[in-house]
C-alpha cells in the first residue's frame, strides 16, 4: 500500500485533472482500467497518486504539475505544528523584498533551516513552536511557490489543510469593498492618522486597505488569535508598499492584549460575532471596559470598549458589528454610557449581501475617543443605507461594482459632511443627527431605521407621476397574466391516468442522455480563472426569487466553477415547503457560474427536451420520492425519474411545461407591482403629497 503522503482522494484527483468530482464518479464507473482503491474507506476512497497520474497521463489529462501541487502533497499528513511553521517561513520570506525573494528555493537544505529558525525566533508569539523537526522539502516546496505565485498563494494552500476552519468563532474575512469603506471612514473626518490597529485583522484585508492610505513612515498593529492567519497578515501587509512599519502579533487580543498601553489614532476591526467564550469570567474587572461591564451575551461591546482603550484622545474606530448590538436590551447601559461620553460618532446600516452573514445588513460604528479637554460632540449621525441596492451584474474599475461604488461614495461624503465644521443637513429618509440626548431613552436603541425618517420626500407632481406610471406597468403586468392563464388546449387521458415506462436520472446520465453538475462553495478563500473571475454566480435564492444571476465571484468562492449554458435544467438543492424552484436556463442565464446549492442537469438536446426534463424533475410527487433529510430536506436529484418517451412527445410536455412557468412568473410579477403600487399610494397619500379626489384643503 501507498504511504499516506501518496494517497488521493476523488477531490483531490479532480483537482490535480482539472475537472469536477462528478466526472471522475463517471470516470471510476466507466473505466474498469481506473486505479483501485488502496485507502481511506468505502464511504471516502482514497488511491495511489502514482497510478492516477500515470492513468491520467495515458489519456492526455495530466496536467502540467504546479509547485502547489507540490505543497498540498508535502503537507498531507502533517501535524498542525508544521502547517504554522511554513505560515512563518513564508510570512518571514514576503518581507525579504524580491531580490531576496527570488533565491529562496536555490538555498541548501542548512540554509533553509537556518531561516526558518530565523523566522521562528523574530515572531513574538510562537515561544512553543520549537524549529526543530521540520522537513527542508516542505519548506522548499513552499518556497518555490512563493517565487512562482508569491507568498499568499501558500496560505490558499495552507487553508484547505487548516485543522479549523476560517469561519471558527464568527470570523469572517472582510470583502475587499467593505474594507476600502472601513478605511476610508477611519483615515477621514477627523485629525491625519499616523498610526493604526487592528486586534482581530485576520488575513489583513481590512488592514491592509488601511495601510495603503496612509502617508509613508505609518505604524501598523495588528493581532490575530490563529498563528496561520497572523502570518497570512504580515504576508499580505508585506506585499504592499514598503511605507509603513508593521506588527502583526498571534494571540487572543481579549483574553491577551499583545499591545497594552497601546494608544493609535485609528482602529478598524472586524471582530468574531456570537462568541459567548470571549473570556466574561476572567476580564470581569478588566481595566478596559471603562464604559460598563460587556454581558457575556454581548462580545461586540468587549470589542468596542477594547478598540476605545487603544485610541489616542480624538482618535477614531471603525468597527463592523452586527445590527443586534445597536438594540439587544442586556447592552443598553453601555450603549447610553458611550452616548453619556460622547464616544459614539456614528451608526450606519449597511444593506444585505456585503459581508457574511450575506442575509442580513450589519452594522458600521464609529466611534471617538473623548479629549479630556474638550467633550465629545452632542450629536450622533444615524444612517440607513440598507435599503440601497448592490448589485453584481457588471464589473467596475478595481473589482468593484457600479453599485458598491455608489455606496461606498454617499457613506463617505455622508460622514465627512457630519464631521465638517458647519452644520449637517438631514437627507431624508437616509440620515440623520440625532442629539445624544434623544437617544437616551429606556431602550437605547441605536438601530438607525428606528431614528430615521423612512417615508420618501417627493414633490406632489413626481409623486403622481410616479404612482401613474405603477398603475400602468401594473395593467401591463395583469394583462400578461391573463394571457399566461391559457395553458391549454388540454384533453382528459380518459378512466385512468397514462403511465410510463421511466428511468433515473442516474441511469440517464450512465446512459450519455443528460449531465449532472452541482456548486460547491470552497472552504479556501481561492480565485477563480481570470476568464471567470467576473462572472456572476447563480446562487439558490436567486432561482427561488426568479431573477438573475447576483453572486459576486470574488466572494462566493467555488471549488470547481462551472459555466451555465442555455438550455440547462436548473432547480435548487433545498427543499422547501413548496418543493423545488426551478427553470431552464435563457440566455440571460447563459454564462453566469453554477452557485452553492443548485444542481444543474444538462440534457442531450437530441434525446432530451429541456422543458420537459424540467416539468417531470420538479414535480412534487417526484420530488417527495428523492428527498432526504429529517429538519432539512435534501434534493437527491440522482433518484429522480423521468418518463421514457420519444423526442416530439417530450415536445409536447416540454410546451406546456413552459406555459406554466410563464405562468408563475407573470404571477409573481403582477404581486411585486401591486405591492410597489399600494406602498406608494399609501406613502404618498399619508405624507400629503397626494390627495384623494374631491378632498378639499383643510
Amino acid at each position: 500500500m501507498a504511504s499516506q503522503s501518496e494517497q488521493l482522494t476523488a477531490a483531490e484527483i479532480s483537482r490535480l485533472a482539472g475537472v469536477t468530482r462528478a466526472t471522475v464518479s463517471n470516470w471510476r464507473r466507466r473505466h474498469a482500467d481506473f486505479p483501485q482503491p488502496s485507502g481511506g474507506t468505502e464511504a471516502s476512497p482514497s488511491y495511489d497518486r502514482r497510478q492516477v497520474e500515470v492513468w491520467l497521463d495515458a489519456r492526455g489529462r495530466l496536467p502540467t504539475r504546479s509547485s502547489k501541487d507540490d505543497l498540498r502533497t508535502h503537507l498531507r499528513g502533517r501535524v498542525p505544528r508544521e502547517a504554522e511553521a511554513v505560515a512563518l517561513f513564508t510570512a518571514h520570506v514576503a518581507g525579504l523584498g524580491d531580490k531576496k525573494r527570488a533565491g529562496i528555493a536555490t538555498l541548501d537544505d542548512e540554509e533553509l533551516l537556518a531561516l526558518h529558525a530565523e523566522a521562528v525566533s523574530s515572531d513574538s508569539g510562537t515561544d512553543e513552536l520549537s524549529p526543530a523537526g521540520i522537513s527542508a522539502a516542505l519548506l522548499r516546496s513552499a518556497a518555490n511557490v512563493i517565487r512562482q505565485e508569491g507568498p499568499l498563494a501558500v496560505f490558499d494552500v495552507l487553508e484547505e489543510h487548516g485543522e479549523a476552519p476560517i469561519g471558527i468563532r464568527g470570523t469572517h474575512p472582510t470583502p475587499e469593498a467593505l474594507a476600502d469603506l472601513m478605511a476610508g471612514l477611519a483615515t477621514s473626518g477627523g485629525p491625519r492618522v499616523h498610526s493604526v490597529l487592528d486586534p482581530a485583522c485576520g488575513g489583513g484585508r481590512l488592514l491592509a486597505a488601511t495601510a495603503a492610505a496612509l502617508k509613508p513612515g505609518a505604524r501598523i498593529h495588528g493581532q490575530e488569535y490563529r498563528l496561520v492567519t497572523a502570518a497570512q497578515a504580515r504576508a499580505r501587509l508585506a506585499e504592499g508598499p514598503a511605507k509603513a512599519s508593521v506588527d502583526v502579533r498571534s494571540g487572543d487580543s481579549l483574553r491577551d492584549d499583545a499591545f497594552p498601553g497601546l494608544r493609535v489614532d485609528a482602529v478598524v476591526c472586524n471582530p468574531p460575532y456570537g462568541d459567548r467564550e470571549w473570556g466574561h469570567d476572567e476580564l470581569a474587572l478588566d481595566t478596559r471596559w471603562a464604559y460598563g461591564v460587556p454581558p457575556r451575551s454581548e462580545p461586540e461591546l468587549a470589542w468596542v470598549q477594547h478598540a476605545l482603550a487603544h485610541l489616542t484622545e480624538g482618535g477614531h474606530a471603525v468597527l463592523l458589528l452586527p445590527p443586534a448590538t445597536a438594540s439587544r436590551s442586556s447592552g443598553r447601559r453601555i450603549r447610553a454610557e458611550l452616548l453619556r461620553q460622547g464616544a459614539l460618532c456614528a451608526v450606519i446600516a449597511l444593506p444585505p449581501g456585503l459581508a457574511v452573514p450575506h442575509h442580513i445588513g450589519l452594522h458600521l460604528w464609529i466611534l471617538r475617543r473623548p479629549e479630556a479637554s474638550r467633550p465629545g460632540r452632542d450629536l450622533v449621525l444615524l444612517m440607513d443605507a440598507s435599503n440601497e441596492h448592490v448589485s453584481t451584474d457588471q464589473p467596475a474599475a478595481q473589482g468593484e461594482t457600479p453599485d458598491k461604488n455608489r455606496l461606498h461614495e454617499t457613506i463617505l461624503s455622508t460622514w465627512k459632511a457630519f464631521t465638517a465644521p458647519t452644520e449637517f443637513t438631514e437627507i431624508p429618509g437616509t440620515a440623520r443627527a440625532v442629539p445624544a440626548i434623544d437617544l437616551l431613552d429606556e431602550l437605547v436603541d441605536l438601530s438607525p431605521a428606528r431614528h430615521v425618517r423612512t417615508a420618501p420626500v417627493i414633490s406632489p407632481d413626481a409623486a403622481l407621476r410616479n404612482v401613474t406610471e405603477l398603475a400602468e406597468r401594473l395593467k401591463a403586468d395583469v394583462a400578461a397574466l391573463a394571457a399566461a392563464s391559457e395553458i391549454g388546449p388540454l384533453t382528459s387521458a380518459g378512466e385512468t391516468s397514462r403511465s410510463w415506462r421511466s428511468a433515473t436520472v442516474a441511469d440517464l446520465a450512465r446512459g450519455g442522455a443528460l449531465a449532472v453538475h452541482k456548486g460547491v462553495r470552497s472552504l479556501s478563500a481561492g480565485t477563480a480563472p481570470t476568464d471567470l473571475a467576473n462572472r456572476p454566480i447563480l446562487r439558490a435564492r436567486d432561482l427561488i426569487d426568479g431573477i438573475r444571476a447576483s453572486g459576486d465571484a470574488r466572494e462566493l468562492h467555488l471549488a470547481d466553477p462551472f459555466v451555465i449554458e442555455a438550455g440547462d435544467v436548473l432547480l435548487t438543492q433545498n427543499v422547501g415547503p413548496q418543493g423545488v424552484a426551478t427553470r431552464v436556463a435563457g440566455e440571460d442565464d447563459a454564462g453566469c457560474l453554477l452557485g452553492n446549492g443548485v444542481i444543474l442537469l444538462r440534457p442531450d438536446p437530441r434525446r432530451l427536451d429541456p422543458w420537459f426534463l424540467a416539468g417531470f424533475v420538479s414535480a412534487p410527487d417526484n420530488v417527495s420520492q428523492a428527498t432526504t433529510g429529517s429538519s432539512t430536506f435534501q434534493l437527491v436529484a440522482s433518484r429522480l425519474r423521468i418518463p421514457l418517451l420519444p423526442l416530439d412527445g417530450q415536445t409536447a410536455y416540454g410546451h406546456v411545461f413552459r406555459k406554466i412557468h410563464k405562468l408563475r412568473t407573470s404571477a409573481r410579477n403582477a404581486a411585486a407591482c401591486a405591492d410597489e403600487t399600494a406602498d406608494l399610494v399609501a406613502t404618498t397619500l399619508s405624507s400629503g403629497a397626494l390627495l384623494p379626489h374631491g378632498a378639499e384643503l383643510p
